[in-house]
This record gives structure tokens, C-alpha cells and sequence, in this order.
């Protein structure tokens, strides 16, 4: 007998609980922001039902890797992410974070991807918690902190390794966010503001890690020629701190790397026999950035999304902006900065090798401050869903939602998400597989994905007809145990 009126029943779905299991037909119950039942609840009382028309019903999706810092509290209705189906983001990737930050002089390079001088107010983790519950976002937040912001807290200039005295200062601040709930620690080694710093400089940053249980990702020191060397680093940092590791957005970066994915996973995944590690890939062969100087290539297309000084150069190749002035790419580069870019710089053969390994999760890396963002900011996940499960049978629908959800949950240690089961946290995705799919373009990449019907956050429906429906339910997310249980 039914003790309890349900405050939702979503009724008439496939169910993917996110395990990598195959689908199951049944419904499912809402209270008090958790799943309380599954089974046949045709007769259940509740104070909503949704017909899920036989559609797909999973775990909102986890987006592992976003620069979603300040937006969640800047646009708190999220729509890039919430209309794909996202109902956790976590930020502080690439070794930049909201926080812990302390701005003396000017943002530096790649922390202005986050947003503008005046958004960076939150001097601790604590104070950015506090904004982000305050605010009620859309979506669950769960922060890593960054290096950089680190460095720009007590270095005097991000061109040269930290003192003793300053890796001191850095690690007690990192200490400090850990005990507040921070997963880990993140690095962008290949960016100016950190490809100074040395190995052993991170490494004693890292080692606050162990005693915390807490997780180190990484931005490769570098993605091209030298990736073996860099992945060897990252290893030798993540086993030193007895930390799992996992490697940002992957991928064989230039023309001369197009086709090294084997080895790279190879290396990768004999790694992963002995220490816990993990990567994330957003589902396209173009990145995008700040415009880096030892990127500019004329290998491939680059495409300049944003310039402080030349805002009419947006939409532009770089190659036909130094025609125009009469430069060379890198002088023309120079005279943009600071800007945005997308590089046109992977293989899509090693873009799909890398999505399909098991052990890849997905993550967006979308950048939404950018005026003429990359589509992955509103694309990425319904793409995996429609274009390279779907059509391209890259891999079955069940292993595309696990790599969205269950996955992420257990490397992040979210034990309540990313999973269909009773007692779990109602974030939950009815979406349509025979129509889901990614609409955004890089001529027109603000558009809203086809195919996802409805999202609960936290047992609230946010999102439903493509359409947000003014409520939300989102909140941040503490480190919940141990990373280095359950990992795989």
C-alpha cells in the first residue's frame, strides 16, 4: 500500500539506469527530490504525471568538464547546458577556478575564459558555495580548484616556477577548499600563466590530495608533438600524490599527431592497470581557447571567435585577417590578442577512437563567455546521443548515457547521481532517440539541441518542450568521500 502521495510520476519509459545495462520499460516516482519508486506505478497517487510517450528515460547528465564557474551564478537558468539534458556541471577545470581568487593587477590569460575582472569576488571556496546556494542555479555545481588561480594568488608574476614559500602559501589555501568540499585539484600546464611552472611545484601542490582522497585533472602541458612525455607527467604527479588522475578533454592535437590515438589510449590505458585513471572528450575534431600563440599554425584552420582590440575580426580565419592586414599569422595573431579562437587541429578518426575507449567520459569544455562560442556549449551531449550513437553505431545507447552519467558520478564520487535507483537524487532526462541531436553550429552555435523532452533537477521539473520553466532546484555539490573508491 502507498504511504505516500508522490509529488511526480513519470510513467510509460524506457529506463537506462546509467549502468550500462539495457533498457528497461516501466515508471518511476518523485518525493522530496529523490527517486522513491520504480516498477509499475499505474495506479500510484501523485500530484503529477508525466507521459513519457515510450521515450528514453535516464540520469541527467554529468558534464564533467566546464568553464561554467561564474555563469551559474551570472545566468542561472543555464539553458546551454540544462536544454542538453545536464543536470550536474563541474567547474574549475583547466587550472582555473571562481575560486579561491584574489585579484592584485589585470585577469590573467586563459582565467579570462571565466568572465571579466569584476566576477572574480569569491577570496575562498566558501564564499563561492555560499553565492552558488544563494543563487539557485539550474543545475547542480561541484568544483575543482585551479592552479592558476593558485599562482595568481601569491606569485608576483606566472612566468616562473614558485618558491618554496609560495608552493607553502598555495598548499594551504588548496587545503583549505578540500576541507569546504572542493573534489580536487586541476592544472592547465599548457597555458603561459602555468607551463613554467616545474613538475615538483605541482607535485607538492598535489600531495594536499592524498590526505583528502581528492582528485587531479589536467590540461596536458601539451596536447601535440610531445603528448607521451606529457601524459608521463601527469601519471608521475597523480602516483605521487596517490591521487586518481584524469586527462582533459583528449585528443592527438596537429596535423603531424593526426592519427597517434592508439598509442595515446594505449598509454593510457596500461597506466590505468596500476593507478586510477580516467579522461574526458568533448565530441568534435575543433577545439577553442584563448588565441595561443604556439598554436598558430597554418596547418589547419583557426577561426578568431572574439578580439578585445579587433571585435570586427570575429567570425574571421586568421589566415584571411593576416592576408587583409598584410601580415604574417603570427604578427596577425599578436594584433589581435587577447582573443578567442577555434582550432581545426584533430583527426575526427582519433576524435572517435577516444570517444568509444571505455574508460572516456564526456564533457563539454564549452565556453560561455565567448561571444561565438564553439557548439559544444549547447551540443555536445544530445551529439553523442544522436550522431555517434545513434547513426554512427560509435557505440550502443546504453554506453553513451553511462559515459554521461554513471561514470562521472563514481569518478567524482556523486553517489547519489548518475544512476536510476531508489534513494538516489531525482536528476533525471526523458529524451527521444530517434530524434535527439545536437542543432548548434560554429556559424550558428546558439541553438537548442532537438529531442530532449524533459529535465528534473533535484526532483524539480526545469526544462520541458524546449522551453525552461522557471524553476529551479540546483545546488553545490561537496565532496561526498574518498575518490579513490569505486574509481574505474
Amino acid at each position: 500500500m502507498q504511504a505516500v502521495k508522490f509529488d511526480c510520476v513519470i510513467y510509460n519509459a524506457l529506463i537506462l539506469d546509467g549502468s550500462g545495462a539495457s533498457a528497461v520499460r516501466g515508471d518511476l516516482a518523485i518525493h522530496n527530490g529523490k527517486i522513491a519508486a520504480l516498477g509499475d506505478l499505474a495506479n500510484a497517487e501523485s500530484h503529477q504525471r508525466f507521459d513519457a510517450q515510450g521515450w528514453v528515460l535516464a540520469p541527467g547528465f554529468i558534464d564533467v568538464h566546464t568553464h561554467d564557474d561564474i555563469q551559474v551564478i551570472r545566468t542561472p537558468n543555464m539553458l546551454p547546458k540544462i536544454s542538453q539534458g545536464i543536470t550536474t556541471v563541474i567547474v574549475g577545470n583547466c587550472g582555473i577556478s571562481a575560486s579561491p581568487v584574489t585579484l592584485k593587477n589585470n585577469l590573467p590569460d586563459p582565467m579570462n575564459l571565466l568572465g571579466s575582472k569584476e566576477d572574480f569576488c569569491f577570496p575562498d571556496l566558501a564564499t563561492y558555495k555560499q553565492a552558488v546556494n544563494k543563487t539557485v542555479p539550474a543545475v547542480n555545481v561541484a568544483a575543482l580548484i585551479g592552479h592558476t588561480a593558485l599562482r595568481n594568488n601569491h606569485m608576483d608574476r606566472l612566468d616562473r616556477s614558485a618558491t618554496d614559500y609560495e608552493i607553502a602559501a598555495m598548499r594551504l589555501q588548496l587545503r583549505t577548499a578540500l576541507a569546504e568540499g572542493a573534489l580536487g585539484l586541476s592544472s592547465g600546464l599548457a597555458y603561459a600563466s602555468a607551463f613554467s611552472s616545474s613538475t615538483e611545484e605541482v607535485k607538492q601542490l598535489a600531495q594536499e590530495l592524498n590526505a583528502a582522497g581528492a582528485i587531479y585533472t589536467t590540461h596536458l602541458r601539451t596536447e601535440f608533438d610531445e603528448i607521451i612525455a606529457a601524459l608521463e607527467e601527469a601519471f608521475d604527479i597523480g602516483e605521487h600524490a596517490q591521487a586518481p588522475v584524469i586527462v582533459s578533454h583528449l585528443k592527438c592535437a596537429g596535423a603531424g599527431n593526426w592519427g597517434r590515438s592508439g598509442e595515446v589510449l594505449q598509454k593510457i590505458t596500461q597506466a590505468a592497470t596500476t593507478h586510477p585513471i580516467g579522461c574526458d572528450c568533448y565530441p568534435y575534431s575543433a577545439s577553442s581557447s584563448t588565441l595561443d600563440l604556439q598554436q598558430v599554425t597554418s596547418d589547419f584552420d583557426i577561426v578568431i571567435t572574439w578580439s578585445k582590440p579587433h571585435p570586427e575580426q570575429g567570425g574571421k580565419k586568421l589566415a584571411d585577417i593576416a592576408q587583409q592586414w598584410q601580415l604574417d599569422l603570427l604578427d596577425a595573431a599578436k594584433k589581435l590578442q587577447p582573443a578567442g579562437a577555434v582550432y581545426y587541429g584533430m583527426s575526427e578518426q582519433d576524435v572517435q577512437k577516444i570517444l568509444a575507449h571505455p574508460l572516456t567520459m564526456i564533457g563539454s569544455d564549452g565556453l560561455p563567455v565567448d561571444p561565438l562560442p564553439h557548439p559544444r556549449l549547447w551540443g555536445a551531449f544530445p551529439r553523442v546521443l544522436g550522431h555517434y550513437s545513434r547513426d554512427l553505431q560509435l557505440f550502443e545507447l546504453a554506453e553513451a548515457v553511462r559515459k554521461m552519467t554513471r561514470m562521472s558520478a563514481d569518478r567524482f564520487g556523486l553517489d547519489d547521481r548518475g544512476r536510476i535507483e531508489i534513494g538516489a537524487a531525482a536528476d533525471l532526462v526523458v529524451f527521444n532517440p530517434n530524434t535527439v541531436k545536437d542543432a548548434a553550429t560554429f556559424e550558428q552555435p546558439q541553438q537548442l539541441a532537438e529531442g530532449i523532452e524533459a529535465v528534473w533537477v533535484n526532483g524539480v521539473l526545469t526544462y520541458s518542450n524546449k522551453k525552461i520553466t522557471g524553476k529551479r532546484a540546483g545546488k553545490f555539490l561537496e565532496k561526498q568521500r574518498d575518490l579513490r573508491i569505486g574509481f574505474y
